[in-house]
C-alpha cells in the first residue's frame, strides 16, 4: 500500500463521519449502532438512503446537499476512495451524511428491520461472469430485504446495457413494481422534479462516459418483502467494456 493511502487510512480513523468495519473486524465487534443511526449519529427522525458502492462519495455528499432533510449512508470497501467523500463532508459542514466501509455482502448486518427507506446503486460493477454478485441479484435483494421497509425503492443508474437488461428482467420475473425506467436517462422528457434534481449531479467518470457517447441508464423500482425471489432464465448480450479505461471483451457473446 503507497504512503499516500496509508495516511488516508490514517486520517479516516479520525473522522467522525466514517464507521470501519470489514469482514476482518465485523466478525469480533457487534455494530453497535444497528437499529440506532437516527438516534445515535443524524439525531433526527429523517428517512435513511443507502448509496451502496459509492466510490469517492461524490454522489453521496451531492444527495446530501441536495435532500438536506434525507439521511445518506455511502458504503464501499475502498477506504482510499471513501477517504474523498468523507472530507468534504466534514469541511462543508454536512451533518446528513455519513459513511460505512466494509464488504456489501454483509451489509445486512448494520441495518435493522425497516430502518432504510432506499438504496442507490450508482455505477456498479455488472458482474456479467457471476450473477450472485450483481447487486441486483436474488442474493442481494433478499439482503436488501432485511432492513429495507416493505416496498422500498431501489435506484439503479448505470453506464452498462447488461446490468440495465438484467435488472429490467429481474422485476419483470419477481413483479417488482417499476417506477420509472429508461435507457437514455439525459434524453428522456416527463421526468419529475426529484429526477431532474438527481441529473445535476455527475461523477468524473459519468462525465467522461457521456462524453464518449454512452448512454445512462436508469430504472428505480419496489422491493415489497412477500414473495420468493427467483433468477431471470434469459440470455443477455454482454458489454463490450466494463469501465472507461479497460479494452473491449471479445471473449464471450452472452451471459445470463
Amino acid at each position: 500500500m503507497g504512503k499516500g493511502k496509508l495516511a488516508k487510512f490514517a486520517e479516516m480513523e479520525t473522522f467522525s463521519n466514517v464507521f470501519q468495519y470489514p469482514y476482518s473486524v465485523i466478525d469480533n465487534v457487534p455494530f453497535a449502532m444497528k437499529g440506532h443511526w437516527r438516534d445515535r449519529y443524524f439525531d433526527n427522525g429523517n428517512p435513511i438512503v443507502l448509496e451502496l458502492g459509492c466510490g469517492k462519495g461524490e454522489y453521496t455528499v451531492e444527495l446530501a446537499r441536495l435532500f438536506p432533510d434525507v439521511n445518506f449512508v455511502g458504503v464501499d470497501i475502498k477506504g482510499a476512495r471513501m477517504w474523498t467523500g468523507a472530507k468534504q463532508a466534514l469541511e462543508d459542514g454536512l451533518k446528513n451524511v455519513a459513511f460505512l466501509r466494509t464488504n456489501i455482502e454483509i451489509i445486512d448486518r448494520f441495518f435493522a428491520k425497516n430502518e432504510v427507506q432506499e438504496l442507490w446503486l450508482t455505477f456498479s460493477d455488472p458482474q456479467m461472469k457471476n450473477a450472485r454478485k450483481r447487486l441486483t441479484s436474488t442474493f442481494f435483494l433478499n439482503r436488501y430485504r432485511t432492513f429495507l421497509v416493505d416496498g422500498g425503492i431501489v435506484h439503479l443508474k448505470t453506464d452498462s446495457n447488461f446490468l440495465y437488461t438484467y435488472t429490467t428482467y429481474m422485476t419483470k420475473e419477481n413483479r417488482l413494481p417499476v417506477l420509472f425506467a429508461t435507457d437514455d436517462l439525459y434524453h428522456t422528457e416527463g421526468l419529475d422534479e426529484a429526477t431532474r434534481k438527481i441529473l445535476s449531479i455527475r461523477t468524473y467518470y459519468e462525465s467522461m462516459w457521456i462524453e464518449r457517447g454512452l448512454n445512462i441508464r436508469y430504472i428505480k423500482f419496489r422491493l415489497p418483502h412477500e414473495s420468493m425471489l427467483v433468477e431471470p432464465e434469459v440470455d443477455i448480450p454482454l458489454d463490450e467494456y466494463r469501465s472507461y479505461h479497460r479494452p473491449k471483451r471479445s471473449n464471450r457473446e452472452t451471459g445470463r
